[in-house]
C-alpha cells in the first residue's frame, strides 16, 4: 500500500512528508523533483510569497546513493520566510502578533475556527493555505520517478483562465483583475500516457480508479469541479456520440475516439487518461469582500494575506502530483512487489498474457 502524510504550516520552519510503500530500486532525480517544485511557484499572476521562497527538497531517509530502499522516504522543504515569522508562529511561549478575526469568505477561516474552537483564524489558515501543496508536489515528484520507470508519463496544461483560452488574453484578464484588487480562476487538464489496461477495478466503489482520481484532484485547494474525458458534455450528447467504438487493427484492439478519457468501468482501458479540473478564484482579495469579525461581532472587510491574483498554472502542477500518487498506488496494487525488478517482471508477464488474448 502506498501512503503518505504531510505536515507543516505556511509560515512554520519547514514542510515535511513521509512516503511509505514505494518499492526498492527506483532511481530518484532530485533535480527533476525540484523542477516540479519550481513550476509550482511560477505562473502569470503569482504573488509576493513566491519571490521569497525557493523551494528545494531535502531527502532525509529511505534513499541511498540515489535509489529508494523500500523503507519510508522523508522529504523536507524549508520555509525561508520562517525567519520573519518565528515570534508569531513559535510552537511555545506567549502569543504575539495581531489575531486574524475578519474571516475570509470562500476560505477555511470561519468553518475552521468554529470546528476547532479557535479565536484566531491564523490557527486555521496556516495549514489550510495552498502552501501545503508544496509537499504534495514533492511526493508526486517521487511517484513520477516510479511511474517513468514503468513507462507511464504525466503532464498538464492550463486550458482557460477567466473565460479566456489564449495565453495573451489570459494574461490580459489577470492584469485587469489585479488592477481591480480581484482574482481569477480557470481550468486545467492532466494527462496520463502509457498506463496499462486494467488498473483499478469495477468490483467495489472505493477501488474504482476514476473515483480515486477525482477525489485526489478535488482535494486540491480551490478546486470546485472535476471531469474525466468528455465529462459534463456527456449530459448533452446521445450515446452514439459519447461511447468509444472498439475495432481490431490486425491483432490489436483499437479505438478511434477517446471520449471516456482512458477509463471505463472504474478501470484504465489503455487509452490516454484525461482529467480536467475547475479552480475557483482565490478567496483572498486585495479589495476585500464583506464579512464578520469573530471577536467584535461587527460587519467588516475580510482580512488580507499576501496572495496571488491567479494560481491556475500552479494548481495544474499540483494536479499532476495528485494524479501521480493515485496512479503509482494503482500500479503497486495491480503488480505488487517490494522491488522495481519484481514489479517490471510482473508487468511483462501481464502484457504477454494480454497479447495472447
Amino acid at each position: 500500500m502506498l501512503r503518505y502524510l504531510t505536515a507543516g504550516e505556511s509560515h512554520g520552519p519547514q514542510l515535511t512528508a513521509i512516503v511509505d510503500g514505494l518499492p526498492a530500486g527506483i532511481k530518484l532525480d532530485v533535480e527533476s523533483i525540484n523542477g516540479d517544485l519550481a513550476r509550482r511557484q511560477q505562473g502569470y499572476g503569482r504573488g509576493g510569497r513566491m519571490k521569497i521562497e525557493r523551494d528545494r527538497v531535502e531527502i532525509m531517509s529511505g534513499v541511498r546513493f540515489g535509489e529508494t530502499l523500500g523503507s519510508p522516504i522523508t522529504l523536507v522543504v524549508k520555509n525561508r520566510d520562517w525567519e520573519n515569522w518565528q515570534d508569531r508562529m513559535s510552537a511555545f511561549g506567549k502569543p504575539t502578533g495581531d489575531k486574524v478575526t475578519a474571516v475570509r469568505p470562500g476560505h477555511a477561516d470561519l468553518n475552521g475556527v468554529l470546528k476547532y474552537d479557535r479565536r484566531d483564524a491564523r490557527d486555521i489558515l496556516e495549514r489550510s493555505s495552498a502552501r501545503e501543496t508544496t509537499m504534495r508536489v514533492a511526493v508526486g515528484g517521487v511517484c513520477k520517478e516510479f511511474l517513468r520507470a514503468v513507462g507511464i508519463e504525466i503532464g498538464s496544461r492550463v486550458t482557460m483562465i477567466g473565460g479566456e483560452t489564449t495565453v495573451e488574453k489570459m494574461h490580459e484578464a489577470i492584469d485587469d483583475a489585479k488592477s481591480k484588487g480581484d482574482t481569477l480562476g480557470g481550468t486545467f487538464e492532466v494527462t496520463v500516457k502509457g498506463a496499462p489496461i486494467g488498473l483499478g477495478s469495477h468490483v467495489q466503489w472505493d477501488r474504482r480508479l476514476d473515483g480515486r482520481l477525482a477525489e485526489a484532484v478535488m482535494s486540491i485547494q480551490a478546486i470546485k469541479g472535476v471531469e474525466i474525458g468528455a465529462g459534463f458534455r456527456c449530459a448533452e450528447l446521445p450515446g452514439s456520440q459519447v461511447h468509444d467504438e472498439i475495432f481490431f487493427e490486425g491483432d490489436r484492439i483499437v479505438r478511434e475516439t477517446n471520449r471516456a478519457g482512458g477509463l471505463e468501468g472504474g478501470m484504465t482501458n489503455g487509452e490516454e487518461i484525461m482529467i480536467r479540473a475547475v479552480m475557483k478564484p482565490i478567496p483572498t482579495l486585495m479589495k476585500p469582500l464583506r464579512t464578520i469579525d469573530i471577536d467584535s461581532k461587527m460587519a467588516v472587510s475580510a482580512s488580507k494575506e499576501r496572495s496571488d491574483t491567479c494560481a491556475v498554472e500552479a494548481a495544474s502542477v499540483v494536479g499532476e502530483a495528485m494524479v501521480a500518487t493515485v496512479m503509482a498506488s494503482a500500479v503497486l496494487e495491480k503488480f505488487g512487489g517490494d522491488c522495481l525488478t519484481d514489479i517490471l517482471k510482473s508487468m511483462r508477464a501481464y502484457e504477454e498474457r494480454l497479447d495472447k488474448f
